[in-house]
């Protein structure tokens, strides 16, 4: 079996990686992740997907490298990672009481053959209405600090959100699904 690389330092993405019991290294290279002018979200994704899996080339000649990117997005804005508590209580006030989605980009790249494969992955997250000492008690925790949208499905944020539409692993941050149907095609056998 060809060697599998995760282009991500992403500890989530790990763990989600390993459901799938698979052999893979990690290989972390930094890109721009500035989205371009008239791009739209779908197509940024999967190009940034891409840039991540197409960086570790140097580092990883031969195998399938596997490259991510996740947005959440609320009336056609994008909300990345809180640069502080203030706007992580910002961006949970947006996303009270209303749904948004969640798209990421996969990649998934065949070092020896160039052959590269990219797919996106959206799903739906209804919020319930938060009150300011949910959103006080849960950004003082320190959990939304590090993650896209200020929340963690997976975390104590399981408790605002009542359903969603789709892949929950897209949510965590790796759609496990997509990223299983690429490999099959790319030859990695996932059981």
């Amino acid at each position: 079996m060809k060697p599998l690389v995760l282009a991500s330092h992403s500890p989530r993405r790990k763990e989600l990686l390993e459901k799938l019991e698979l052999p893979y290294l990690v290989i972390e290279e930094d890109i721009d992740e500035t989205f371009l002018p008239g791009e739209s979200i779908e197509r940024s994704v999967q190009r940034l997907a891409a840039e991540k899996a197409l960086a570790c080339i140097s580092k990883s000649s031969e195998g399938v490298v596997i490259g991510c990117d996740t947005v959440v997005v609320v009336d056609d804005q994008v909300l990345g990672k809180p640069q502080d508590p203030d706007e992580a209580r910002m961006m949970l006030r947006t996303l009270s009481g209303r749904s948004h989605q969640v798209i990421s980009g996969l990649a998934v790249l065949d070092t020896a053959s160039g052959a590269l494969m990219t797919a996106c992955e959206r799903t739906i997250v209804y919020f319930q209405p938060l009150l300011e000492e949910e959103i006080e008690a849960y950004v003082a925790s320190g959990e939304p600090l590090d993650k896209a949208g200020a929340y963690a499905i997976q975390g104590k944020a399981a408790l605002f959100i009542p359903r969603i539409e789709g892949c929950y692993y897209n949510v965590v941050g790796l759609p496990l699904h997509c990223l299983a149907s690429l490999l099959k095609k790319m030859g990695i056998p996932v059981k």
